[in-house]
């Protein structure tokens, strides 16, 4: 089996940052999203809202390390952060009164990624 060598430079930084970061803050939420990451992108989470809606409360933090899409509805405000979000998710994310970020910007308000659930 041949081992896949990621080409997108974002990737890698953030693959490599969130390694540092797991390491320095003794935060293993961000190896293991580290590692979802490096797999195939075939392979990588897509998660829809009505998921998210369905698995999760109010004030929430929820990351997919992965794609986030728009299939269903939400009505909670949460936290979504995601490697990647379909334009119409994410303006449901913000209509429901939540907020998206991106793993890294997760990653700097949450160092030690307390509270954060990973679906996905």
């Amino acid at each position: 089996m041949a081992i896949e060598k990621k080409t997108n430079p974002d990737l890698v930084r953030l693959i490599n940052d969130l390694k540092a970061q797991a390491r320095k803050e003794e935060a293993p939420i961000w190896r293991d999203v580290a590692e979802r990451l490096e797999k195939s992108s075939k392979n990588w989470a897509e998660v829809n809202l009505s998921t998210i809606q369905r698995y999760t409360s109010d004030g929430d933090i929820v990351l997919v390390p992965g794609k986030v899409l728009a299939s269903g509805y939400l009505n909670k405000k949460l936290t979504v952060g995601a490697f990647r979000v379909s334009e119409n998710a994410r303006k449901t994310i913000e209509a429901s009164g939540g907020k998206y970020l991106t793993i890294r910007e997760m990653a700097k308000k949450n160092p030690k990624g307390s509270g954060i659930k990973i679906m996905g």
